[in-house]
């Protein structure tokens, strides 16, 4: 069952409204983006270094990262909160699977997954729910598994700052407090760059983090 609280209602439908508009304006995104390739090809190799396995990018939005660590060799799938970015995924990648459904109760085995990337798609939960939705990502990561999360960045260190996304309300996290939070899920830290805002993007710097479950 999805979860059923207000916010994450507002999220579901805030992006339903968009989903059109949003699917075009980011569909060649990646190609312009050295640091987002970067850092999914290093994701796509230390997964295909572990062996084979599923893969799942939560917060898929219209399918496009999905298709491009496909195209890097994984076996991936998506999953996302809004019916509509599924529909438009599945419209735009009919060889892929999308399925509808939230991070914060995900219907998946526990140690079925061989990846995880969450790309963008924490930035709208409320803080205080960020643990619980990575204890999640650990449950059903298997021993060795990877997840890649990437989010703009504060230099808070020890709170969320709300900002004012095109979307909805979202929150820009330090580094050091989310690397902090996936420490306290079970996960190592294999690596960590933030970058500057890139052409037309707001002047916030961006974080990626990619993490192991050791245990």
């Amino acid at each position: 069952m999805l979860d059923s609280t207000a916010d994450t209602a507002a999220t579901r439908a805030a992006y339903d409204d968009i989903a059109e508009l949003y699917a075009d304006l980011f569909k060649d995104h990646l190609a312009a983006s050295t640091f987002d390739r970067a850092m999914l090809a290093a994701f796509a190799e230390r997964v295909q270094g572990m062996g084979s396995g599923v893969v799942a990018d939560i917060g898929c939005g219209p399918g496009r990262v999905t298709a491009h660590l496909t195209d890097l060799g994984l076996d991936i799938f998506g999953i996302d909160l809004s019916p509509e970015m599924i529909r438009l995924a599945r419209q735009n990648y009919p060889q892929l699977r999308f399925d509808e459904g939230s991070m914060e109760r995900l219907t998946l085995g526990a140690g079925t997954l061989a990846g995880i990337v969450a790309w963008y798609s924490i930035i709208h939960l409320p803080p205080e729910r960020v643990p619980e939705v990575l204890t999640e990502f650990h449950r059903v990561l298997a021993v060795g598994g990877h997840a890649l999360l990437a989010f703009q960045a504060s230099d808070a260190p020890d709170v969320a700052e709300p900002f004012d996304h095109k979307v909805i309300r979202a929150y820009r996290w330090s580094p050091r407090r989310i690397t902090g939070l996936l420490q306290a899920a079970g996960f190592v830290t294999v690596a960590q760059l933030v970058r500057e805002p890139e052409p037309g993007e707001r002047s916030f710097q961006h974080a990626y983090l990619l993490v192991v479950k050791d245990r």
